[in-house]
């Protein structure tokens, strides 16, 4: 029995594949989500999570990107066990609907301090593209108008931006999506990571 039927997969199969992108409202569970947040809450950010990197050097460029992750590891991180099975979930109806020969996933715990931002950029590293899809789980309890921290999508069509709604997931192709997130103005929470299509080495790392 997985997360969700066939034609509900189906149905954001085909979203991403015309538009490169899919935005899903609600998409964990209600006790998969509180899941989820507790264990965000019990991460210290002062001690668990690090100042963000670029590209595969790993340099800190504040004028760039403002946020700290924490990455996950299915072997330490086991109360993310039934997120990461959703994860696996999400990989099969991918690999079986658009022959993606996906094979892993990377994710960590996202946050922006209140000021923070990351400018324009696609999700992938110069010289490596095992990153295919993109996806996001915001985590921000009570956003309002005037928070910030939307997600900026640049697309020939017209920009526009996505909102960091709690519950909200997103998923798009690394490589043919330009983002940004707009400066924040309060902390804002994500679960972000990438599903490849080989094992996951320098993102986990650098990323």
């Amino acid at each position: 029995m997985g997360f969700f039927s066939e034609e509900q997969w189906l149905q954001w199969v085909d979203e991403l594949s015309d538009n490169d992108y899919v935005i899903i409202d609600d998409f964990l569970s209600e006790t998969l989500l509180e899941r989820v947040l507790t264990y965000f809450r019990e991460k210290k950010t002062d001690d668990d999570f690090t100042k963000a990197s670029i590209g595969t050097e790993g340099k800190i460029v504040s004028e760039i990107r403002g946020d700290y992750t924490y990455w996950l590891d299915s072997k330490v991180d086991q109360e993310m066990n039934d997120f990461f099975e959703l994860v696996s979930e999400t990989i099969g109806v991918l690999n079986r609907y658009c022959y993606l020969s996906l094979t892993d996933f990377e994710f960590h715990l996202a946050y922006y301090p209140p000021g923070s931002f990351y400018h324009r950029h696609l999700d992938q590293f110069q010289g490596r593209s095992n990153r295919m899809i993109s996806f996001i789980i915001y985590l921000n309890e009570g956003w309002v108008e005037g928070d910030g921290g939307e997600l900026k999508i640049f697309k020939e069509e017209g920009d526009f931006l996505v909102k960091p709604l709690l519950n909200r997931a997103i998923l798009f192709k690394s490589a043919d999506v330009p983002h940004e997130v707009l400066t924040t103005q309060k902390g804002r929470k994500s679960l972000t990571g990438w599903l490849l299509y080989q094992p996951a080495g320098l993102g986990y790392l650098l990323g």
